[in-house]
């Protein structure tokens, strides 16, 4: 505001000062600048990449192959004389009995 009223002032002497004196002379104060308006500026949009994706690389996968069949095996024990699981342990070795019949999956009762 007080720049305004230095410069309002110094204008005023400045039309003293010429001999600006005569009847038909106007006064005025221009305050502003010039209406310039820059153009937009435009840029291309941004470009978004998505992070790289890392694999790592193991072995294959290893598949074995299990029989489909049971294990359609008699277990025998020779000195207790019975089969398996009447009989939970074997002091020799177990023998491995073929089943025969139409009830092959159980051992004979004892």
């Amino acid at each position: 505001m007080k720049k305004a009223a230095l410069l309002g002032l110094f204008a005023l002497g400045c039309m003293v000062a010429s001999g600006a004196s005569s009847a038909h002379t106007r006064f005025g104060v221009y305050i502003g600048g010039p209406l310039w308006i820059p153009p937009p500026v435009y840029y291309p949009p941004p470009v978004y990449y998505s992070p790289p994706v890392y694999v790592e690389r193991t072995a294959p996968p290893v598949y074995v192959e299990q029989s489909s069949a049971p294990d359609n095996y008699w277990y025998y024990c020779q000195e207790s004389k019975g089969y398996y699981p009447y009989v939970q342990s074997c002091p020799s070795n177990w023998m491995k009995v073929v089943p025969n019949g139409p009830g092959g999956n159980q051992p004979p009762p004892q």
